[in-house]
């Protein structure tokens, strides 16, 4: 598992798209947090928890829609990494 202590080293190199969690009573997520591209699909399919930008550990249970609220920490600290992409 990857150390997750001081995530700001490991940041950089990350590939990011925003989860959902905390959801409403009519299991509609609140917001969406940033997560590692290539641990969503592993967490949609076996349940495994993911960790997100902010330090939000939970399964990925959701896919974002455009205009759906973010996380404002997850944002903060996506917005101050250098850019990488690899796709």
């Amino acid at each position: 598992m990857d150390d997750v202590s001081t995530p700001t080293q490991t940041l950089p190199d990350v590939d990011t798209r925003p989860e959902g969690v905390d959801t409403t009573s009519d299991d509609t997520p609140k917001m969406f947090h940033y997560v590692r591209k290539a641990k969503i699909t592993e967490s949609a399919v076996t349940g495994t928890h993911v960790v997100a930008l902010c330090g939000e550990v939970f399964p990925v249970t959701r896919s974002p829609k455009p205009g759906s609220p973010v996380c404002p920490d997850c944002k903060k600290i996506f917005e101050g990494l250098p850019p990488g992409g690899k796709d």
